[in-house]
This record gives C-alpha cells, sequence and structure tokens, in this order.
C-alpha cells in the first residue's frame, strides 16, 4: 500500500512548479529531494561553476569539476527522473531575474549562500510578489545539536535552520546538517503542495 501511496503522490505533484535560487548545498540537495518525490517542474538558477570544494557537501561528482551547476544538477536530476522538467539558468540573481523567472512557481526555494543574497530575495518576494510561498534556510553551519535545527513559519516565510550558526573558519559547512536543513526546506514545499491532497480510497 506504501508504494501505491507514493506512487499516487507523485502523479499529484507532476502538476506543479518549484523555483529554487542558488544551486550550492541547499539548492542541490532540495532539488534533487523535490525530484525524488515527483514535483513535475523545478527552475533552477545559479552563476557558479562545480569546484572540488563543494564535493563535501553538494549535490554533484568529481567528473563535474568545472561545469556550471545549473547543468551539472540538471543532468543529475534527469538521471534520478527523466520526468522532471528542468529549466536551468545560467545567471547571478537579481530582483528583476527573480520576479521573472519565479513569479509563476507555486513555491519558491531560496538556497543562496550569502546574506545579502538571502535579504535581497526575501525582500523581492514579500513586496514584488506577495502571497507566494518562499522557504528559506538560515543557520547550518557545524555538526551536531540536530535538535536545535526547526521550521518557522511568518505568513508566506517560512525560515529552515537553527537560525544562529553562521559559517566561520571553526565552524564549516558540512554534509549532515546542510543536508538536513535542504530537506527540511524539500518537506516544507510538499507540505505546502500537497495540502489539498486527497487520496483516492478515501
Amino acid at each position: 500500500m506504501s508504494f501505491a501511496r507514493a506512487a499516487e503522490i507523485s502523479a499529484y505533484l507532476k502538476k506543479y512548479t518549484v523555483g529554487i535560487a542558488g544551486c550550492g548545498g541547499l539548492g542541490s540537495n532540495c532539488a534533487v529531494a523535490l525530484a525524488r518525490a515527483g514535483v513535475g517542474k523545478l527552475v533552477i538558477a545559479d552563476y557558479d561553476i562545480v569546484t572540488n570544494h563543494n564535493l563535501n557537501r553538494q549535490y554533484y561528482f568529481h567528473d563535474q569539476i568545472g561545469r556550471l551547476k545549473v547543468h551539472a544538477l540538471r543532468e543529475n536530476i534527469q538521471r534520478i527522473n527523466p520526468d522532471v522538467s528542468v529549466k536551468a539558468f545560467d545567471l547571478k540573481l537579481c530582483t528583476s531575474d527573480i520576479v521573472d523567472l519565479y513569479s509563476k512557481c507555486d513555491v519558491i526555494v531560496e538556497a543562496f549562500d550569502k546574506a545579502e543574497m538571502k535579504y535581497m530575495i526575501i525582500e523581492t518576494v514579500l513586496s514584488r510578489i506577495p502571497g507566494k510561498p518562499l522557504v528559506v534556510g538560515v543557520g547550518m553551519a557545524g555538526w551536531g545539536s540536530t535538535n536545535l535545527l526547526h521550521s518557522r513559519y511568518s505568513e508566506n516565510l517560512i525560515i529552515c535552520g537553527d537560525e544562529t550558526s553562521e559559517v566561520s573558519d571553526s565552524l564549516p559547512v558540512l554534509a549532515p546538517r546542510v543536508g538536513i536543513v535542504a530537506h527540511m526546506q524539500a518537506n516544507e514545499v510538499l507540505n505546502i503542495l500537497l495540502k489539498e491532497f486527497k487520496p483516492v480510497d478515501e
């Protein structure tokens, strides 16, 4: 029964589009989780390339070093679930890009590394695309303290992470906590998209 229900959920999710701003530790892992769940269309954007130091936490492989992240991530998603449509944009997002690329998405995921970019997308979505659900990640550096990770809700803004731990030389970003927060973001996206889901046998 669980396999049938998972297939039913996947079929339901095919009609939705999720925008992901940034394809690093949060964005790449969140995108893969949503692809595995069956979300029909992903709109991803990033201007960076895959480097060796990305491999400790981001969903890329050694033979993809030097490639644009958006193209490598689209390839990885297609290998996992070829039914997912992935629109990949190689650019550094600005306010107008966010409106142009993500205004028609059902949910937007913020997955930037830099604080100023996080503030920019939050301000843009709240002011230019009011009512659009935005799931952001704040505070995932270091290791341990899993119980401090949480989701906080403020109308259409959902914040995932511990909201305090900042990246530093003594507190780097590592795969476990980054992966947990990325999957928390994916889980919040599904929570939004599946709100009206009604199983056929109920």
